[in-house]
């Protein structure tokens, strides 16, 4: 195989252990732009496949590579994230983190798997990592490697939440921050709630919010028709809920005790301006804002407003870590799994290298064997039937016994080099 022909797999990114938010939310690419950003990346020089997964705690580009002759790719994608979000290297540089082969296939697996969230367990990043593989796909980013990597990805995912205890139950960053709400009031009972946004984590805070007694809902996004669905799908006899319009959200915000925020803004939602005034219309009564969004929702500065506590998805770090603890023994078998299911994909790989040599070599030999019984022909033309069958089996079987050692030392050579 040429050397332009060879390829190499390279993870880069960044995530909520490696970089702040003030990082994170500057990189973060909305649903709407990630077609283009995944074009713009598969076009970069020398990337023949590519997919880039951004979340509210990680962006990461996964990319299948024509192996340069220096020993990383890591500077290309430093480029391209560069020019792409016109941030300047020295600010992404110290919080990225790259991984090549193997353990770039480890690194996937485990995060769709949920055991490299934020909330280890939760069940929304598989659907994040289709969602990725799907938008990739349509733009033509994804083909060979690396649409097989992404299927092993998925039944390796589905294979841990099936055979261990990690998603027993429902844990999400939606929530833990309601969970962070309960215990700021130590009771939910009688709040009022106002959910900024309606896409899945706002449903998915909707939901919690009533399971801990919240009596009331209050739902607002730019599209009218999703907030009013979230708001009849859960409307109940003990829960009101209202759909009001985004252009009354600033005159409505002041009626809510909890605020929570979700959307795919660009720009901050609320500022210190909004919390001061807010503050005023609750006759200094406390609002707590719990910002899930990335980018940010919440204007770092309200926190400064006297009353007014906001918490971002950072913040919720220290409530996510105490659901790691009861989830050790579960994520130990998980990471059994991942161990495991890395070392078949990489037996698979390998023989899947060895393969066309090994090709090339039986085809070689059957060529000899059967240019040496054509030059024999005139010899062998006194023999029955059953005779030339014989010479035919002795031959092959010859040629077998003498191939065996060079295939042998072929399928090792692979096995070799894959692991130094």
């Amino acid at each position: 195989m040429s050397q332009k022909n060879q390829t190499s797999l390279v993870l880069v990114g960044v995530n909520h252990n490696t970089a702040p938010i003030e990082v994170r939310e500057r990189l973060a690419i909305p649903a709407a732009r990630l077609a283009d950003a995944t074009r713009s990346l598969v076009h970069q020089p020398g990337i023949r496949e590519g997919l880039i997964l951004s979340t509210c705690n990680r962006v990461e580009l996964v990319t299948l590579q024509e192996d340069p002759a220096e020993p990383s790719n890591k500077a290309d994608l430093l480029r391209f994230l560069h020019e792409y979000f016109s941030i300047a290297p020295g600010e992404i540089q110290p919080h990225l983190y790259e991984f090549r082969e193997r353990e770039a296939v480890r690194h996937l697996f485990r995060v769709a798997s949920s055991l490299d969230s934020m909330v280890v367990g939760e069940p929304q990043i598989l659907g994040q990592v289709k969602e990725s593989y799907t938008v990739a796909r349509e733009v033509g980013a994804v083909s060979t490697k690396l649409e097989s990597l992404l299927q092993r990805t998925f039944t390796v995912a589905k294979k841990v939440r099936s055979e261990t205890q990690i998603g027993s139950s429902s844990v999400s960053i939606a929530s833990v921050a309601v969970d962070l709400a309960k215990k700021i009031f130590g009771s939910l009972e009688g709040k009022t709630v106002l959910l900024v946004g309606a896409g899945k984590m706002s449903e998915l805070a909707a939901r919690h919010l009533i399971q801990q007694g919240a009596s009331s809902i209050v739902v607002a996004n730019r599209t009218q028709s999703r907030a009013e669905k979230i708001a009849y799908d859960f409307s109940s006899a003990a829960t009101h809920t209202q759909a009001i319009p985004f252009d009354d959200l600033y005159a409505q915000a002041p009626h809510a005790d909890i605020v929570i925020t979700s959307t795919g803004a660009p720009e901050k939602i609320f500022g210190a301006s909004h919390g001061q005034h807010f503050l005023q219309q609750r006759r200094n009564r406390p609002m707590f804002f719990i910002d899930i969004a990335v980018p940010r929702d919440v204007d770092p500065l309200m926190n400064e407003v006297e009353g007014c506590f906001v918490y971002d998805i950072d913040d919720l770090q220290q409530v996510a870590q105490a659901n790691l603890a009861d989830r050790s023994r579960e994520a130990e078998a998980a990471e059994t799994i991942v161990s495991r299911e890395v070392d078949k994909y990489q037996e698979r790989l390998q023989s899947r290298d060895a393969v066309p040599a090994i090709l090339a070599l039986q085809q070689n030999a059957e060529a000899i064997r059967t240019a040496e019984l054509a030059r024999l022909q005139a010899k062998l033309a006194e023999l029955t039937p059953q005779q030339r069958e014989a010479v035919e089996s002795l031959t092959r079987s010859l040629t077998a016994k003498l191939l065996h050692p060079q295939l042998t030392a072929l399928r090792e050579s692979a096995r070799t080099k894959d692991a130094e």
